[in-house]
């Protein structure tokens, strides 16, 4: 009996290990992609211009547009896009490549207001 209950806790502690995101990141938001079909969210597309692409939405004017676990930004171009939420840069990168790494910004400008948020902001260009 004794050790039926030590490979139950060696499996729970196993199953804790697993950090696979935020739900966000698990759905893609952020996620570097080529087109749209790598989006796996709903409502989301591949933000081209974009180095490397995001998975996102544009011409979002708050945020209940975006998908869960970002928030729409009015970036430097002038555009809305919905951006990835942060706290720290790795968050930002679980899906991206090292050359194509966001970024995540305090200085960004959220729709809604900061609130305390930080957004994962894609490199310029595409």
């Amino acid at each position: 009996m004794r050790s039926r209950w030590g490979v139950v806790l060696v499996l729970l502690a196993l199953g804790c290990g697993d950090d696979g995101g935020t739900e966000a990141q698990k759905r893609g938001v952020g996620s570097q992609c080529a087109a749209n079909s790598e989006c796996t969210e709903m409502g989301q597309s591949c933000l081209t211009q974009f180095k490397g692409g995001y998975c996102g939405v544009a011409a979002c004017t708050k945020d209940a547009d975006c998908p869960a676990g970002s928030a729409c930004v009015r970036h430097e171009d002038g555009m809305n896009y919905c951006f990835l939420i942060c706290v720290d840069k790795p968050e930002c990168n679980r899906n991206r490549t090292l050359e194509l790494e966001a970024n995540c910004s305090s200085s960004a400008t959220l729709v809604e207001g900061t609130k305390g948020r930080k957004v994962c902001v894609p490199p310029s260009g595409n």
